[in-house]
């Protein structure tokens, strides 16, 4: 088979990555080609304490490439997949990558009108799924859907070897949902370039060298998880992967993994500090320790904390923490730059607050837009910047503390939430005028979300009913904790419900977390 390096003509190599080849153009095939063939007894993964070698993951990726011929996939289609962390589940992911196909992450936790507005926005021609969310799949219309085994089994007239398709670095290696804010979820079109910088970016963030043992328990749905499918090929590290995080298994498994570093999202440092049982991390990095929580976290899992901030639209990071200064988010990546602004575009001083607005010479290091979101592009990409739309303020020795979100969603352990996805599903109830959702501080980091709700007149549901109601429709991290009723909602004159009326704290409000089997009379709290 031809090298991919050599099928297009290379652009120059930026100095802030390191040269892997020569005429390096910055970009993911040749790597993912090379680490597949030229090495097959080398251990590209460990799945769940099982070593995977590269010529097995080659040969599912073959295999899987000629069902997805067979099945009609052209390059540029695009393809769904909601699975659960797997070997076969990377190797797909390979295989698409390989073929020039447009791969689709969906959140397993996914459900109803979430599920089916991802779907029917993105258009794809097949959704691979695992047989457990079969229920979740049946009745999704105008798609294709089949289990994951149906593309491991040997395929007619299967092509001996992977087979790679010449994919510019400009091309769109994947969709990446991103939940709404006051409106439906967006596409980031996320390209072959920007893959290749995350996994860049990641070795620096984390200061990942050769013999580091990295554990992956983040869904591959999440730039979390996708971002580290190439630091096999970039360095000497072995990737520790586990199907999904448990608070109950997570010590025995890193123990096992001989894991030295763990990316952290949200609450997920809080929960294992909860546990009987801790060990040893050398490094955690990632987004979500407080100032308050550094000390006690450094002292008790004895690591180095390295808070970074990203988003998916700027190759997933920004900045990182390498000093250890308690609640700081560090300093610009070599190849941003990171401004404050005011309203009307102005940097604002040290210490005042102002929203982060990033840039870039590197090019290629933002995301080329929203899928099919015009008014959501031109929003976020102005001037050549991108406006991130969350506030932050810059402390004296240079580096930036993050401060919140300024747009209507919440982070809630881990996933961004939006409140316009709560709101649509509780509006279909039919005894229910409108909802809106606020986040409110949680117990382990981040936030909880905090549902206020207008019945019709005469009407009311008790709250665990309306639980019970909802979380089919939905996926948990979606669902409420805590529920209040209001007589009737302040509107603006555009008829929007005014938020910032609404409680800031969750006093007096029904907890699910405590009450959600006991049925209960729902209490009318009045908007001031």
């Amino acid at each position: 088979m031809q090298d991919p390096s050599n099928s297009r003509e290379m652009t120059g190599f930026p100095s802030h990555f390191q040269q892997r080849y020569a005429d390096d153009r910055l970009d993911v095939l040749p790597l993912l080609w090379r680490g597949l063939v030229s090495a097959p007894e080398r251990c590209v993964i460990t799945y769940e304490g099982r070593e995977v070698p590269a010529g097995e993951i080659r040969s599912r990726v073959a295999r899987m490439q000629a069902r997805l011929r067979h099945a009609g996939i052209q390059p540029a289609d695009r393809v769904a997949v909601m699975l659960s962390n797997s070997v076969d589940h990377i190797a797909l992911i390979y295989a698409l990558m390989l073929m020039g196909v447009v791969w689709v992450p969906v959140n397993v936790r996914l459900r109803g009108a979430g599920l089916a507005y991802l779907v029917g926005h993105s258009r794809p021609a097949l959704l691979v799924f695992d047989a457990e969310f079969a229920p979740a799949v049946d009745g999704l219309a105008d798609v294709t859907a089949v289990p994951l085994e149906s593309l491991c089994a040997e395929a007619p007239l299967a092509s001996a070897d992977i087979q790679c398709r010449g994919v510019s670095h400009e091309d769109t290696l994947c969709i990446i949902y991103t939940s709404g804010t006051t409106g439906a979820p967006k596409g980031v079109v996320f390209t072959h370039r920007m893959l290749r910088i995350a996994s860049e970016a990641v070795l620096r963030v984390a200061g990942l060298r050769g013999g580091d043992r990295a554990f992956l328990w983040e869904p591959l749905c999440h730039i979390g998880g996708a971002q580290m499918l190439m630091i096999p090929f970039l360095c000497d590290v072995q990737l520790h992967v586990v199907q999904r995080f448990s608070a109950s298994r997570f010590w025995s498994q890193w123990r096992a993994a001989r894991a030295t570093h763990l990316h952290y999202l949200g609450g997920v440092l809080d929960v294992l500090m909860r546990g009987a049982e801790v060990d040893r991390i050398r490094v955690a990095w990632g987004a979500g320790v407080s100032a308050a929580a550094w000390h006690p976290i450094r002292e008790r899992l004895g690591c180095e904390i390295r808070e970074c901030y990203g988003m998916t639209e700027c190759s997933s990071f920004a900045t990182h923490n390498t000093t250890g200064t308690p609640g700081s988010i560090g300093a610009a990546l070599p190849w941003i730059r990171v401004e404050l602004l005011d309203a009307p575009g102005r940097a604002v001083p040290e210490g005042e607050l102002g929203e982060i607005v990033l840039s870039s010479d590197v090019e290629g290091v933002f995301f080329p837009g929203y899928l099919e979101n015009p008014e959501a592009t031109a929003d976020a990409l102005r001037g050549g910047r991108l406006h991130t739309g969350d506030i932050a303020r810059r402390l004296p020795n240079g580096e930036f503390a993050f401060v919140g979100r300024r747009t209507d969603s919440m982070r809630v352990r881990g996933e961004n939430v939006s409140a316009w996805e709560i709101e649509r599903v509780f509006a279909e109830h039919p005894a229910i005028v409108a909802a809106a959702a606020v986040g409110v501080a949680g117990e382990i980091g981040e936030q909880d979300i905090h549902l206020h709700v207008q019945f019709e007149a005469g009407q009311s549901v008790a709250w665990d009913s309306l639980v019970r109601w909802a979380a089919p429709r939905m996926a948990s991290f979606q669902l409420p904790r805590y529920f209040s009723a209001v007589e009737k909602f302040e509107l603006t004159p555009s008829e929007r419900i005014r938020k910032h009326l609404l409680p800031k704290t969750a006093a007096g409000a029904w907890d699910r977390d405590t009450h959600e089997t006991t049925p209960q009379e729902t209490t009318l709290v009045r908007t001031p």
